[in-house]
């Protein structure tokens, strides 16, 4: 713990290198090629709407009578898989999104994993039966890998540093963006009495691959990636472009270029050839997999799981049953979180990660408590007010979820990980997501099912062990560059040479001896 802590507060202490090297007149609204910059982000950041599309669809359809008659009333294991098996897709993926992200570079493999869901997508709108519909989903979890894995690096690694941490933390809250749209979409067509009233919306699910597979390869590449392969000029042009009006003499331009060259020259002398087995090969990469492991599992398992697919059957338990009435307060719900997580977004280098989710934690805590004493009041006595009041927490929790674990667990593990190990880092904390998800889509209809509001004191046990992980070791990364913030868990030294740009001429003992045992 006490690690933890005094690595939070060195980290949060020292100044940043990139701030003095700022144009305090250029700014993204007056300056044309940061706003370019931006629009390619934007298309880069609704690859997160595919999955909030889906998971706020499912909710959806479990409440059109139209899907669940063409589909024979799914129910526990069956419906568990459903909803499940886009993340079964998704993890037979990860083997080969971080060689195809490293090797044909981040827009190359954002392309291909959108041209996998447009196929997919079209097989589940025209899906004629359970089976079809189950595979196609499979294939949709299977694409979205491959793009998931890329674009968040990829925006990472082209912003304007003054801008990176907001737009990084913008990726995971647009999967409220997705979800706004598949709950208002099903909101919308469940007067419709046919099967269109299911496959419309499942259509629609195809919308952000579609822009993606169009304009992608138009974007720029990542100039970490094209250093990595040894085209330094063109991420020289790639920075001065973006950053500095096509200065490439730019003070920040030079200082981010020269900082680029010395975190990678850095990152080949330690640990680039170790593979997989480099994640764990060094103290600070032991930390950094500690904490993005532990972040992946709670993103998942705080509770949200419950409402964020099974929203209808709590509903039911509550006694609130008419279809319509759940629709709508699905599709308020996207909206309340889609608001919560973007502000939190902007916000991130003036609260710093620490307070947001330290923060956030405590504050789902309390509310999950208090939403399961409502529950259980309902449940014994009928009370219908504490049903009432269960809706009412589920709202005041989803926004102590949306100031932390939405913006931040995807920004905090790209921007905590070495270029060298950001696509394999970053691939674990998906992997870890998608076997929380399918443990929690396999159990919690049947758990709920079985023990009602119960089920929720497990929850509520497990958000306190996540606010005493998290003040334990959670490390400050605010008002840094991407490699000075990598550079935190390598220690004084690394952060150092990084810093200053210069190239690695020996590694350091603790390294040397950490590789060498891999």
């Amino acid at each position: 713990m006490g690690a933890g802590l005094a690595a939070a507060s060195a980290g949060a202490d020292q100044d940043t290198s990139f701030a003095r090297f700022l144009n305090p007149n250029r700014k993204w609204y007056n300056n044309k090629r940061i706003i370019i910059l931006h629009a390619w982000i934007a298309l880069l950041l609704i690859t997160s709407s595919t999955s909030g599309y889906d998971g706020s669809m499912m909710n959806g359809l479990q409440s059109l009578q139209q899907w669940q008659d063409g589909f024979n009333h799914p129910s526990k294991g069956r419906l568990g898989l459903l909803n499940a098996i886009q993340n079964i897709g998704a993890l037979a993926g990860y083997p080969f999104a971080p060689y195809l992200s490293d090797g044909i570079g981040r827009r190359k493999t954002v392309f291909f994993g959108a041209a996998i869901m447009l196929v997919a997508t079209a097989l589940q709108t025209a899906s004629q039966s359970v089976g079809m519909f189950i595979g196609a989903r499979f294939v949709i979890g299977f694409g979205l890998t491959f793009a998931a894995n890329s674009a968040p690096m990829l925006v990472t690694e082209l912003a304007y540093p003054e801008y990176r941490a907001p737009l990084t933390s913008l990726f995971n809250s647009l999967w409220y963006s997705g979800a706004i749209i598949a709950a208002w979409a099903t909101y919308g067509t469940f007067r419709i009495n046919n099967t269109w009233a299911w496959r419309l919306p499942s259509l629609l699910q195809g919308i952000p691959a579609a822009l993606q597979f169009s304009l992608v390869l138009f974007c720029p590449e990542s100039p970490r990636w094209l250093v990595s392969k040894g085209r330094d000029a063109e991420a020289l042009r790639t920075l001065a472009y973006y950053h500095a009006d096509g200065d490439e003499q730019d003070p920040l331009v030079q200082h981010e270029f020269q900082e680029i060259k010395a975190a990678i020259e850095f990152d080949r002398s330690v640990a680039a050839n170790v593979g997989w087995r480099s994640l764990i090969a060094t103290r600070g990469n032991l930390k950094r997999m500690r904490i993005i492991v532990a972040l992946a599992f709670f993103s998942q398992w705080s509770g949200n799981g419950i409402i964020s697919y099974y929203l209808n059957e709590v509903f039911t338990q509550i006694g609130i049953t008419d279809s319509g009435t759940q629709l709508l307060i699905n599709g308020v719900l996207q909206i309340w979180n889609l608001f919560w997580a973007v502000l939190a977004a902007f916000m991130v280098d003036r609260l710093g990660r620490r307070f947001l989710f330290l923060s956030s934690a405590a504050l789902m805590t309390l509310f999950y408590t208090a939403q399961t004493i409502c529950f259980a009041e309902y449940t014994k006595h009928g009370v219908s007010a504490a049903g009432q009041a269960v809706v009412g927490f589920v709202f005041l929790f989803f926004a102590a979820y949306d100031i932390a674990f939405c913006p931040l667990v995807v920004s905090y593990t790209v921007e905590i990980l070495p270029f060298s190990l950001r696509a394999k880092g970053f691939n674990v904390f998906n992997f870890v997501i998608s076997v929380a998800l399918v443990f929690n889509q396999y159990v919690n209809p049947i758990a709920l099912d079985a023990l009602g509001w119960k089920y929720y004191l497990v929850y509520v046990c497990w958000l306190a062990f996540e606010f005493v992980f998290l003040w334990a070791f959670l490390v400050e990364t605010k008002n840094r560059t991407l490699e000075e913030t990598a550079a935190i868990f390598d220690g004084e030294n690394a952060l150092e040479k990084i810093t200053h740009g210069e190239t690695v001429q020996e590694t350091p003992d603790i390294y040397e001896k950490s590789v060498q045992k891999a």
